[in-house]
């Protein structure tokens, strides 16, 4: 069992919004999340849904940022968030850019040294994170969800594909929806994962959904803002849009006029978010 610090707590919306820091084993590092429980956990467990964030973001970004807490307690699902990377781990290199290294860690287990020592994003939140929220913390482990934005929608969109029956719903933000076409992908899969595009395939949401049948036939929601100034170059809806069709997987993908990258987009359409997994857990 992980030795859990708890940083701090605020009431917020009838339940609680509380921030950690532990070991953590998958990682070998200390690493951060926070956790919002909603009221209705004081009678039992209660579903939980995963957030993983974009570039960049902290385990503080989209509970500041979302305005997902309101809605989440209203259907009394518990939220959990992770930092986006392993840090500290001393790795040269790590803090050059801002699309790679601290805080890009693209929710995957590195197999390329010197990454492979510390960045393990997929374990930490399939395996550990996900073992905290469902024993140590009142989440259901039966009722489990995953959402993201921007790289934390391709992590959303990878791991429940590739953890099928341990997410029973999933949804995202702007995902970097098919990373082997991308820039940023190409950067992390490359540094991370080396030359092997097996491996790349892997770590990608529109090849993983082509290799399948129809793998979530209760749906998968995804937003999208039309005026995000990644859209063409980085993130690729449209290949993932494919991709479904040809897994005769339900999506519901929206591109929205005038919607950017960033939070206001995200807290936007949080409300349809946090009903679409309630309806599903």
């Amino acid at each position: 069992m992980a030795e859990l610090e708890q940083v701090s707590e605020h009431r917020c919306f009838g339940g609680v919004q509380r921030f950690y820091r532990h070991e953590s084993i998958a990682i070998g590092l200390p690493m951060r999340f926070s956790v919002f429980i909603p009221a209705q956990a004081e009678f039992g467990r209660v579903p939980v849904l995963f957030y993983l964030a974009g570039l960049t973001c902290t385990e503080e970004t989209f509970m500041i940022k979302g305005g997902a807490q309101r809605f989440a307690a209203q259907h009394g699902i518990m939220l959990v968030t992770c930092d986006t990377s392993p840090r500290g781990a001393g790795v040269p290199g790590e803090d050059d850019s801002w699309d790679f290294g601290t805080g890009a860690g693209f929710y995957l287990d590195a197999l390329q040294e010197p990454w492979a020592g510390h960045y393990f994003m997929e374990s930490y939140v399939v395996d550990e994170l996900f073992g905290i929220a469902t024993s140590q913390l009142p989440g259901d482990p039966l009722r489990a969800g995953i959402f993201g934005h921007s790289m934390g929608g391709h992590g959303a969109l990878v791991l429940a594909q590739r953890h099928r029956p341990q997410f029973k719903s999933v949804s995202a933000f702007a995902p970097i929806a098919a990373p082997t076409k991308c820039p940023w992908g190409q950067k992390a899969f490359a540094g991370y994962l080396g030359e092997d595009a097996e491996s790349w395939a892997q770590y990608d949401a529109s090849l993983l959904m082509e290799a399948s049948s129809c793998p979530f036939p209760d749906g998968i929601l995804v937003d999208q803002g039309l005026a995000d100034g990644f859209l063409a170059e980085q993130l690729y809806p449209e290949a993932f849009e494919a991709a479904c069709a040809k897994a005769g997987q339900p999506l519901t993908l929206r591109r929205h006029e005038g919607y950017d990258h960033g939070y206001y987009f995200i807290s936007t359409f949080m409300e349809d978010h946090i009903a679409f997994h309630a309806a599903r857990l």
